[in-house]
């Protein structure tokens, strides 16, 4: 009678595991795109409605061209916030992913800690090949009208660390106040903000945490780095600290792939469509 109960345990929670197991692979090959609309007080008035398609850390996953074609015509820019493939990753599933996302809009693109482990020199072939922009560590004017949005791509050390990052390019621009620019910061890990002195920017669009890949319940998630305990993923509002007193927008996303296994729980892959509007007074 003890061995039955013992054997009925053990097949119960192998049950469970396989169930858990199941669900986290499903979690990890979602399809999902999050629209939402972000409010900048700075963005000029020929921007108001520009939309932004924001994919990060899509590792070896093969972007979906059913959900993502529609999206042509229906997007101003594509930002891909690195960590666009990885090492012993096909290379050519690279070159498909890339062909698509520049075939909707322009395409801007940062690298992160995983491209630089992959054949970066292939990589960044691909990149470009496909009619995207790389951007390491500089700036891009978006134009509409005669007005500008301005860009910045901050590349990832290519040795590492998160002290060996480059200083934040300046923009070169006539404008007299910082008060009339917007500036959109693509960086690949948001540890970065965490050693800047100042963020003259209006939008920071990061990555890299997966919001956390696997949250267990009670134990949350187990990172090195205590910034990772509240900046994991969503929206936040960051110090620009550089003389306009306001605060910058944070978006961290979970991101498009898994690193090391493809699983996830508690958080769900993702995407992004956002849509810009000027802060009504």
């Amino acid at each position: 009678m003890v061995m039955v109960w013992i054997w009925g345990l053990i097949v119960t929670v192998l049950l469970i595991a396989v169930i858990i197991a199941v669900i986290m692979v499903r979690n990890a090959f979602k399809n999902r795109i999050i629209t939402e609309e972000i409010i900048l007080k700075s963005l000029p008035d020929v921007f108001d409605g520009f939309r932004i398609l924001f994919i990060t850390d899509t590792h070896r996953r093969r972007l979906p061209s059913a959900l993502l074609t529609p999206l042509k015509g229906k997007v101003d820019a594509v930002l891909l916030g690195g960590d666009l493939t990885e090492k012993n990753s096909p290379l050519n599933r690279l070159a498909d992913n890339m062909n698509l996302v520049t075939s909707i809009a322009p395409t801007y693109v940062v690298h992160g800690n995983h491209d630089y482990r992959a054949n970066i020199s292939l990589v960044d072939q691909i990149i470009r090949g496909s009619g995207a922009k790389l951007l390491m560590d500089e700036n891009v004017s978006i134009e509409r009208e005669g007005v500008s949005l301005w860009l910045t791509g901050v590349d990832f050390p290519k040795k590492g660390g998160n002290t060996s990052y480059r200083p934040l390019p300046r923009l070169k621009t006539h404008t007299s106040s910082i008060d009339d620019m917007c500036r959109i910061i693509l960086v690949h890990d948001p540890l970065w903000l965490s050693k800047r002195q100042s963020v003259p920017a209006d939008l920071i669009l990061a990555g890299h945490t997966h919001g956390g890949q696997v949250i267990l319940p009670f134990l949350g998630q187990r990172h090195v780095e205590n910034f990772y305990h509240k900046y994991d993923a969503g929206m936040f509002q960051w110090p620009r600290r550089d003389g306009t007193g306001r605060d910058a927008k944070l978006l961290i996303s979970r991101g498009f792939g898994t690193s090391h296994l493809p699983i996830r729980w508690g958080s769900p892959s993702e995407m992004h469509v956002l849509t810009l509007r000027k802060e009504q007074h």
